[in-house]
């Protein structure tokens, strides 16, 4: 199986946020688009159910693995409606979407894009709250959450991607550690330190030495609590008891010296992984596809569960990452492409024909499970158990994981830019060259005044 291109560090690269004016240009048929298309409101999408589908098309998505799984979607749709033309291409969609939302000119009908996206380009976008409205109590909290724009929904939800806590049963087992106890992040660094008593050498918990993945990482903790670096009116929330205690802890491990700090599965990650040196990787589900391809010594040793709480009682996940699909406020022929994509995310069939089996994912696509809850069902798998993590089923530990994750509030256009303040500032947590304290008060005086008043 090959390395997914939509996975780890290309389908959740977070992109500077741009606004702009969108305007209607429908296209005729069953369905009907409402809504003014002056640059200070977007544009309402709705849909009539009635008559068959007919019309062309052009979809945007990301190449490799992914476009592949979403190409076979496409054909199934276009199986159930021999009227549509679909023209799904292949793009550089970080490079070229953005860009193109701006100009206007050879806009696509519908794009795969990142969350993070989503809210600083709500202008170019459809408001698609009313086709949303039907579905909007069976999706992911904190999927629908990061899509809405005071109060719009501006992006079909996608994917979730469920933080676990990935670890090595077998250097867990000699040293005494049951998982199952594993239930706060204080026994997280307990455990730890019962590894590296056996093994003197071993840093048990992975801290990414990445300022762009280590940042999406602590909001995956953050997210845990229920909390952001801003809310949803856009007011910086990082001096909070929630970030607070996340610092902490990470200033607590790094102190008891259990923590290997590198970059996210590059050679030194992957040579610690592999030689005992770390046992634990609190990570998205995507994680699953390094001992799947990657991890060729230790493959079937790994396994995943529940993130640990952060108080007893608390959620065992937070989402790290994701991806939805929009509808440009210039699209031609915008109504169709919202019938593909409710094929897509919320229809059995196209549900199916994404996650699960097919010739690219043999055992179905495992790197994130379904954001309309009915199909994200623990006693239903789309996917099949993971011999990589010897045969566990992986699909049940994310389902169930999944349901504890707090909503969220929209990414700021900001986000990525504000790597370079608290992104940066994290690793020299990690390094102990900056307090927690520090750490809160420079990211917060710096985004504030070089972002977030700026913007």
């Amino acid at each position: 199986m090959s390395t997914p291109i939509h996975s780890a560090l290309t389908r959740r690269s977070l992109l500077r946020g741009a606004a702009g004016a969108g305007a209607l240009a429908a296209a005729g048929g069953a369905l009907a688009a409402c809504g003014g298309t002056d640059n200070s409101s977007p544009t309402a999408l709705t849909a009539s159910d009635s008559g068959p589908l007919s019309g062309s098309i052009t979809i945007w998505s990301r190449s490799g693995d992914l476009f592949k799984v979403f190409d076979a979607a496409i054909a199934k749709f276009r199986a159930a409606n021999p009227g549509v033309t679909v023209d799904h291409q292949a793009v550089d969609i970080d490079a070229k979407l953005a860009n193109t939302l701006i100009s206007g000119a050879g806009v696509p009908d519908g794009s795969f894009w990142d969350d993070a996206k989503i809210a600083g380009q709500a202008e170019h976008l459809y408001d698609l709250s009313a086709l949303i409205a039907p579905y909007r109590d069976q999706i992911a909290p904190q999927k629908l959450s990061v899509n809405t724009v005071d109060g719009k929904v501006f992006g079909v939800p996608w994917d979730l991607n469920p933080g676990l806590l990935y670890y090595r049963a077998d250097l867990l087992e000699q040293a005494g550690v049951d998982p199952a106890g594993l239930a706060t992040y204080d026994d997280l660094l307990t455990a730890s330190r019962a590894l590296r008593e056996r093994n003197a050498q071993a840093k048990p918990i992975h801290l990414d030495a990445d300022p762009f993945l280590g940042q999406l990482w602590l909001e995956m903790l953050a997210n845990q609590q229920g909390t952001s670096l801003s809310d949803d009116k856009g007011a910086l929330r990082l001096d909070s008891p929630e970030y607070r205690r996340i610092f902490t802890w990470i200033k607590q491990a790094v102190d008891d010296k259990l923590v290997t700090h590198t970059p996210y599965l590059k050679p030194a990650d992957l040579a610690a992984l592999e030689d005992g040196t770390q046992a634990f990787v609190p990570w998205a589900i995507w994680f699953d596809f390094a001992p799947q391809t990657l991890l060729s010594r230790t493959k079937g040793l790994w396994r995943a569960a529940p993130l640990p709480a952060w108080t007893p009682g608390g959620a065992r996940s937070g989402a790290m990452g994701g991806s939805s699909f929009v509808i440009p406020a210039k699209a031609k022929n915008p109504e169709l492409a919202w019938r593909l994509y409710e094929f897509m995310t919320v229809k059995t069939d196209g549900i199916s024909s994404v996650y699960g089996p097919s010739a690219t994912y043999p055992g179905g696509l495992n790197t994130s499970i379904p954001a309309y809850l009915p199909a994200a069902d623990p006693a239903k798998p789309l996917f099949q158990p993971i011999e990589a993590l010897g045969g566990q089923d992986l699909w049940k530990v994310a389902t169930e994981a999944a349901k504890t994750i707090p909503a969220a509030a929209p990414i700021p256009a900001w986000w990525a830019k504000s790597v370079d303040y608290l992104g940066d500032n994290l690793q020299r947590l990690i390094q102990g060259q900056m307090t927690p304290d520090d750490v809160i008060a420079e990211s917060t005086t710096q985004i504030q005044r070089n972002l977030v008043d700026r913007a």
